[in-house]
Order: structure tokens, then C-alpha cells, then sequence
């Protein structure tokens, strides 16, 4: 059974910076195409990053240099360390695992998805 559970936000002021982590179970993180995505009120949801089981990493263009994400296969916990945050950062973030690599990019729909959590920059 897939479970995730993310942790770490909160407010922060703009400009500063927070980790979000994903405790996995029910599979091992470096198998899987794991990912991080954020929904705002009232947008669509907007994929932030992805990394495949070899550790090949890519983000959205937005975030690239600001953000970075990390997987601790010790831990099976995936983190996204965010950084210069803005206020159009504000959302609620979400893990996101599939145990197919095919198609590993921020924009991808996860099958499997933790319950989110919330991010605030003001």
C-alpha cells in the first residue's frame, strides 16, 4: 500500500526559504518517479519537479535555480528544499509517486499523492 505524507510548511516571508519532505511507504523512493506539484486556490495545478529512479532530476522552468529536490533512499523520504521564495509560490504542495519512470517530468499526473501541505509567502 503507497502512502505519502509531506511536511515542512508554513509562512514564510518572501525572499526566505523552507524544506518540504515526503515520508514514503509501501515502496522503495529510488524505484519509483517521484515528484513534487502545487495547486493554488482557484489555478490549476502546476507541476514544480520530478525525479527519476536513476536520480535524474528536472523542475519547471519557474523554479529552476530556487528550488531543488533530494531523495534520502535511508530515510525513503523525498524532500524539495525551496529557496528565494515568492508570493506566487503560495500553494498547497504535494508529493506525487508512480512506479513508472516513462514520461518523469514535472508535468506529470501521479497516480499515487500525499494529502499536501501548505505553503504561504507573503
Amino acid at each position: 500500500h503507497v502512502q505519502l505524507v509531506e511536511s515542512g510548511g508554513g509562512s514564510v516571508q518572501a525572499g526566505g526559504s523552507l524544506r518540504l519532505s515526503c515520508a514514503a511507504s509501501g515502496f522503495t523512493v529510488s524505484s519509483y518517479c517521484m515528484g513534487w506539484f502545487r495547486q493554488a486556490p482557484g489555478k490549476d495545478r502546476e507541476g514544480v519537479g520530478a525525479i527519476e529512479s536513476d536520480g535524474t532530476i528536472r523542475y519547471r522552468n519557474s523554479v529552476k535555480g530556487r528550488f531543488t529536490i533530494s531523495r534520502d533512499d535511508a530515510k525513503n523520504t523525498l524532500y524539495l528544499q525551496m529557496g528565494s521564495l515568492k508570493p506566487d509560490d503560495s500553494a498547497t504542495y504535494y508529493c506525487g509517486a508512480d512506479p513508472d519512470d516513462w514520461g518523469c517530468t514535472p508535468g506529470r499526473n501521479f497516480g499515487n499523492r500525499g494529502q499536501g501541505t501548505q505553503v504561504t509567502v507573503s
